[in-house]
């Protein structure tokens, strides 16, 4: 069988994470969360403690990555730690809802900026993210080296429309602190409930961090690499983030960060007018291109992982003969994703990806847990501040959403109901694997 290649090295590993966690959905998710903690201070609280959180399952997830240092991610940790059943409905709730919905999410984000420059419909935004889907997927159907290469230049596009806006917002600023005419002051801070569902809106601008483990028989070194990308990358944009809320907050009323849709662009448009607006726009775009690109080449390696170990279709296990790419599951990921696009809205999108995705991390962390019970365990990263660390995370993890699915039972027993109807999938394919080894 023709081998992955190994062109990731740390840069490349710690732009991946940088990359995918500054996506598309900083520069339009601000007005979600103060539509739960409608405060200057309390925006910047919760932004806060969705980076510590991040933090804290970055060094649960480097621990586990040191340990099982294979392509496949989050998928080989529950396996190895839990159970084989475990792992494998984490890839099927990432193929159906986790992953392909931040492709989704963040493609109809990147289309909102192209329609900037260029009016469109509602029709004409779900077109325009469809669009950029396919192209991505293209490109990383080309190689690996082709989208890693991509990766590193548009992180430093990320990075340079969030310096060039805080820079404008220093320069050329007026503060707007203050509440603006017709909020009354609140009485009191926001609920319990409130501030979790406002990190929750937060966590999925953090999503992604775990990604890089995706890509781990592509990396060079990986038991070392992927640990000091996560926690470099998570730092970089956990400061990246408080700064430019701060900005948000400083140069648009609390009121009008709410209601846009587009906040990099008015809030550069306050200080800069048109063009420096259109500016950011352009920088959003490609930082929007950069979250797309580093998502759609770490998902695919999940679903090879799942097929050579016969709990997906062996055909998804292919790699091209030229490119050296998992091809099949790129070509699949890149059709649900596009389907996604055209059913669904941007708010349904995010908030299933949150609440899925960390129920999974929670059971990570317990299978952690069990990791360092085992007689003998010594990994090449132990997570600091174990045990207290990985439990405030897994606990946080099942608090957030618990808090989400109660907010919204409905939508949300949808959005499990597909998760479990991977059940008796996973019975099928293991029944299939037993057959095929005596026959």
């Amino acid at each position: 069988m023709t081998d992955l290649e190994r062109p990731i090295g740390l840069i490349q590993a710690t732009a991946m994470v940088a990359g995918i966690i500054i996506g598309a959905s900083i520069f339009v998710q601000p007005s979600e969360i103060n539509r739960h903690v409608p405060s200057v201070a309390g925006v910047l609280s919760v932004w806060l403690a969705a980076g510590v959180l991040t933090l804290f399952g970055s060094l649960v997830c480097a621990e586990l990555s040191s340990v099982y240092p294979e392509t496949g991610g989050v998928y080989v940790f529950l396996k190895e730690t839990l159970s084989p059943g475990w792992g494998f409905l984490w890839g099927w709730a990432m193929f159906w809802s986790a992953h392909s919905g931040i492709i989704a999410a963040s493609s109809v984000v990147l289309a909102r900026y192209v329609a900037f420059f260029v009016p469109l419909s509602d029709a004409g935004i779900k077109a325009a993210a469809i669009a950029a889907i396919l192209l991505l997927s293209f490109v990383n159907y080309l190689g690996v080296r082709q989208g890693s290469r991509l990766q590193t230049g548009v992180t430093a596009a990320k990075l340079a429309a969030i310096a060039l806006l805080l820079t404008m917002a220093l320069l050329f600023g007026h503060g707007t602190w203050d509440r603006p005419p017709g909020l009354s002051p609140l009485p009191q801070g926001p609920s319990f409930r409130e501030f979790v569902l406002g990190v929750s809106a937060a966590l999925f601008a953090f999503g992604g961090w775990h990604m890089v483990t995706y890509t781990a028989g592509e990396t060079r070194d990986p038991r070392k690499t992927i640990p000091k990308a996560l926690l470099i990358g998570v730092a970089i944009v956990t400061v990246c983030y408080l700064a430019l809320n701060a900005a948000y907050l400083y140069l648009l009323p609390l009121a009008r960060v709410t209601a846009s849709t587009r906040v990099a662009a008015d809030a550069a448009f306050a200080v800069a007018g048109s063009r420096g607006a259109a500016v950011i726009s352009a920088l959003v775009i490609l930082s929007a291109v950069g979250v797309l690109n580093g998502v759609i080449l770490a998902g695919p390696r999940t679903y090879f992982a799942m097929a050579q170990e016969g709990l997906a279709f062996a055909w998804l296990a292919r790699i091209h003969p030229r490119y050296h790419t998992p091809y099949w599951a790129i070509l699949l990921q890149a059709v649900w994703s596009c389907a996604l696009v055209a059913t669904g809205t941007y708010r349904a999108l995010f908030t299933r990806v949150v609440y899925t995705e960390w129920l999974f991390f929670a059971m990570m962390t317990v299978g952690l847990i069990r990791l360092h019970r085992r007689a003998g365990y010594k990994p090449a990263y132990r997570a600091w501040g174990f045990p207290f660390v990985p439990l405030v995370f897994g606990l946080a993890a099942l608090v957030v959403a618990g808090i989400q699915i109660a907010a919204d039972p409905v939508q949300a027993a949808s959005g499990l109901g597909l998760v479990v109807l991977g059940l008796p999938v996973y019975l099928f394919f293991i029944r299939s694997h037993a057959h095929r080894r005596l026959s």
